[in-house]
């Protein structure tokens, strides 16, 4: 490896989304900094496979709405 060129690597600790830490070597940050996890395999639904349904009254609602009156139009 060429000297000076390559970033420093370090240990950092993680903590994932239910509290539970683990120490890695990483190029981000400094050493000994702490990276919180917003996602992780634990809580993500690709890998969990449970999905919560976020539209609650938003779009789809409003589609459907708007929309109902249509194919239920009688001719005279």
């Amino acid at each position: 490896m060429k000297a000076g060129i390559h970033p420093e690597y370090h240990e950092i600790t993680v903590i994932m989304t239910d509290g539970s830490s683990f120490t890695t070597k990483s190029c981000a940050g400094k050493a000994g900094d702490v990276m919180r996890l917003d996602i992780d395999p634990k809580s993500h639904p690709a890998w969990t496979g449970v999905q919560r349904i976020m539209d609650r009254g938003g779009q789809v609602a409003k589609f459907n709405k708007k929309f109902a009156s249509i194919g239920s139009r009688t001719t005279k």
